[in-house]
């Protein structure tokens, strides 16, 4: 994050979202919708990384991503891969975005397409067919719908979802530990080898058990520092099995591209306002 953390909000941003039915909990772990209401001097925004990919439709201004020095577009729907640092997105005025909230391990089936690795990828796929009518619902303002409509495709999709019990049993248990679980341990409540789980949790997401872990831990320090700025770092440190204190700096850095302590400063003196939850589009 850049700028100084008393500066006037650049943006405003409204967030919603709905959870997985229970048909779906096991695949994708929530639809969202977020608007984002820029000024006449802002355009652009910053994703934080975290533990999840996502299927991202948008709405209204256009959206590019900057890569080698130039502006690309985005097309939408597009997948946002896991993270492993920080990505500006530019927009031009306000951007409506309706998004799939899917675990990692899961995604590639849940769409039918090989891995997907990190940041922004454009991909061929059905599902870019509901772009018009999230359109539609959108700009009248009927969330609800739009959400409603992404999950019943889902739902009515479910019987051709592909699903794999090893990575299903890691990834519950991997959650379920917020990421502070050794490999061989997860590898024990999935009922499989180390080496079987790694193998297939790289073909299924492109990543090692170990990335997914260090983003999760990652995802929880960034959430508690920002809705608790105060928090002891040595204690969050021992709780989510950091080494050290240092060792969580070095990690929340790495991902972040800022320091915990400048990262509570910011969430301290936030600005802008973000109607529930932790929204990680963060005034760049």
């Amino acid at each position: 994050m850049r700028g100084a953390a008393n500066q006037v909000p650049a943006y405003r941003i409204k967030h919603r979202e709905i959870e997985s039915p229970a048909e779906l909990q096991s695949l994708i772990k929530c639809f969202w919708y977020t608007s984002i209401d820029f000024s006449k001097d802002q355009s652009c925004f910053e994703v934080m990384p975290d533990g999840y990919a996502e299927i991202i439709f948008y709405f209204g201004s256009a959206c590019s991503i900057k890569r080698e020095g130039q502006l690309q577009l985005l097309p939408s729907p597009f997948i946002m891969g896991l993270l492993n640092q920080p990505v500006i997105l530019h927009a031009d005025s306000r951007i409506e975005v309706v998004g799939i909230r899917c675990f990692p391990w899961t995604l590639s089936n849940v769409l039918g397409l090989p891995a997907v690795l990190n940041g922004p990828r454009v991909f061929q796929h059905p599902i870019a067919q509901l772009q018009q009518a999230l359109s539609e619902f959108v700009r009248v303002a009927r969330v609800n719908d739009a959400l409603a409509l992404l999950k019943e495709y889902f739902l009515h999709g479910r019987s051709s979802i592909a699903t794999d019990n090893i990575l299903l049993k890691a990834g519950r248990a991997m959650r379920n530990a917020g990421g502070t679980l050794p490999v061989s341990d997860i590898a024990g409540q999935a009922h499989a080898t180390v080496r079987t789980l790694q193998r297939k949790f790289k073909q299924s997401s492109g990543h090692t058990v170990k990335d997914v872990t260090a983003l999760m831990r990652f995802e929880q320090v960034r959430n508690r520092l920002w809705f608790y700025p105060k928090s002891n770092l040595a204690a969050l440190a021992h709780e989510l099995g950091y080494t050290d204190q240092s060792h969580l700096s070095k990690e929340f850095k790495r991902y972040s591209g800022s320091t915990p302590a400048a990262f509570a400063r910011k969430a301290k003196d936030r600005q802008f306002l973000s109607d529930n939850d932790f929204v990680a589009f963060i005034q760049a």
